[in-house]
Formats: structure tokens, sequence, C-alpha cells
């Protein structure tokens, strides 16, 4: 395969990338950090300047990638492969923000756990031949057999724990990877190839504010890394964790959060119902959270769920005064979602 020099025009990194290769994809496997987010073409975060030579847009969207935007050399570098040697800039700042970054591979493994954790939601443990670093709050693919589909999956355990990956894994009707694999043929020994790490939501330093952490479904998966790195590593002074379900059907590892919430004074557990009264919290987790907060300034939050839950929950706190600024959001998005839109297709489904 055809292989072209590639050229960061500020930070003068230079990698060589592969005709059927992402110019993203190639970066981060020299562990050379590029902004981007869902790394489906769909969040626009990893928008580079194409100063010299010429690219293949790929798969990108019109509504992420405009055809204003392709006239003016600008591509997506999640979705872009070269067709020429290249200078590119990113358009989002790229500076050191002191926290360590791991380089993207492909490994292997096979299934360790799997069951049934709450109403169609699975947890799938993976042991990996070898280890993958990575940061609390990432994510990682995985290749749904036979058909050369990945979809992309939280890690849900600590990075302490490298060589044993966690995820939660909520199905969707008709989905390749969860009605076709997950929830139907998937069993425990079976070898799963993995990508990873990708992504920048989490946390992976310490940091002076509060955190308010807003999960809907299994938005709890990179929530449960960061808690547990958090509180490990007394990283926050003070943690808060919403999860959001409609019944208590929809709720998971709320002992282990119980627990947590009982070992450690600065941590607050606080699951809430839309759909059932219970001796707990009811109503929308963003209502909820309204309702416990007469301000957030001087907090920080970290959303994860629906597109729907993480919008109203930006909404919310900057009702309360939260800086935007401190606000970080992992949207989950479905396959049949994004198809709808016009998007990609490989997304957690």
């Amino acid at each position: 395969m055809t292989g072209h020099t590639v050229r960061l025009q500020t930070l003068g990194k230079v990698t060589s990338c592969r005709s059927d290769q992402s110019l993203l994809d190639a970066y981060l496997r020299e562990n050379v950090w590029l902004p981007h987010g869902c790394t489906q073409g769909t969040c626009g975060s990893c928008k580079l300047k194409v100063l010299d030579g010429e690219v293949d847009h790929g798969d990108a969207p019109a509504f992420t990638l405009t055809p204003e935007e392709r006239e003016q050399g600008i591509t997506l570098a999640c979705q872009a492969t070269p067709r020429s040697d290249l200078l590119v800039e990113p358009l989002a700042e790229v500076s050191d923000d002191g926290v360590v970054r791991h380089p993207l591979r492909d490994l292997t493994g096979s299934v360790v756990v799997l069951e049934d954790i709450a109403r169609d939601t699975r947890r799938v443990v993976v042991e990996l031949t070898e280890a993958m670093p990575f940061n609390a709050g990432q994510y990682a693919e995985l290749r749904v057999p036979g058909t050369g589909v990945w979809r992309q999956y939280s890690m849900a355990n600590p990075p302490s724990e490298t060589h044993r990956l966690e995820f939660h894994v909520r199905r969707t009707p008709g989905g390749v990877a969860t009605d076709g694999w997950v929830f139907a043929s998937l069993a425990v020994g079976d070898a799963v190839d993995v990508r990873g790490p990708l992504g920048v939501f989490g946390i992976s330093r310490p940091q002076e504010e509060p955190a308010i952490l807003i999960a809907g479904g299994t938005g709890l998966a990179p929530m449960k890394s960061m808690v547990l790195h958090a509180l490990a590593e007394g990283l926050v002074p003070e943690l808060y964790l919403y999860h959001g379900g409609r019944t208590e059907a929809d709720l998971y590892d709320g002992d282990l959060f119980r627990a947590l919430d009982a070992e450690h004074p600065h941590f607050h557990y606080r699951p809430c119902l839309s759909e059932q009264q219970w001796d707990g919290a009811s109503g929308m987790v963003t209502d909820v959270v309204l309702e416990d907060f007469a301000t957030c300034k001087g907090m920080s939050a970290y959303l994860c769920g629906p597109p729907a839950m993480v919008e109203a929950a930006g909404k919310v706190l900057k009702r309360r005064r939260m800086a935007p600024r401190l606000v970080f959001k992992e949207e989950f998005t479905d396959a049949a979602d994004l198809a709808a839109a016009g998007g990609p297709l490989a997304t957690a489904s």
C-alpha cells in the first residue's frame, strides 16, 4: 500500500500515512496527540487545514464537514486519507496539558466475563494478551466478527488494570454489534479484536474544582473508570456521581457506588429514576441536579450519555453558573441515529 509523508506545521511532527489509513490513525499510532473525540466524523473536533497536498475526505458527513469547508481545504483527520504528501495544521489548539498520552494499538483478547447487569445491558470483560495503557474515560473499538465493522465502547475499569478491560454494552434493536453479536452469539472464551485507546474525555490529573459526573444509561461506563481512578489517586476534592434511568431495571453497579459513598466522605452517589417512584431521587437526572445545587460556580462537570441528556445537562449547569470551559462532554449515539442523519455507521450499536 502506498505511503505518504504528513507534516504538522506548528509541531513539526512528521509521520508516514498509508493511502488507506486516516491521518488521525497514523499520528495516534506514533503517539502524537491530535485533538479528537468520536473518531467517527460526527463531532468535528479533529478538523485539520490542509496547507499543501490533497486528501480523500472519505465518509465525512456534510453536517460535520460542509462543502464550503472542503473548498477551504478543511478536512476531518479521522476520515481523511492522503492522496499525496501533506502539510496540515489542526484548527483546534494543540498544547501540552500535562496529560500522559498512550499510542493507538491493535490488540487481541478473549472474553472472560459476560453477564446481564441491567435491562438490555451486558457487562463484557476482555482479558488482553498484552497490556493496553489508557486514561480514565477513554474508549476502545471492538471488531464485530465477520463484518469488518468496529464499534466503540468506553472502558469501565480503572487505568490501573491494563490487561483486563470492562465494557458496558446496551442493546440496540437490530444493531450489528448488539443483536447481531454481543446479545446473540458472543460467549465466554471467544476471541476479540481490540483497537485503542481513543478519546480525550475523562479525569487524568489532579484538579482543584469539585466535580459533578452525570451519566445516562451506559454513560456510566467511563464514569466508573473515572470515579475509581480519582478516588484511588486523590484527584478531585469532592465528587458527585448522578446516574439516570427510567426504572430500577436500568440501574446497575449501585452496590459498588454505595460502598464507595460510605467509604469516602468526599464521594456522593445519586441514582435517579424518571419513570418510577422509589426511595431514591425521582425525575429526570438533570432536574435532580438542578434541585440539588443552588450554584455550580467554581465546579466542573463531566457528562456522558444520550445526546438529549448531555444537552439538557449542559443547559442546567449553565443556569447554575458553571463555567462552560469546565464542562466536558461525551455523547453516546447509536448507528441508527447516525444513519438517519447521514453519518457513518461505525458507532456503538
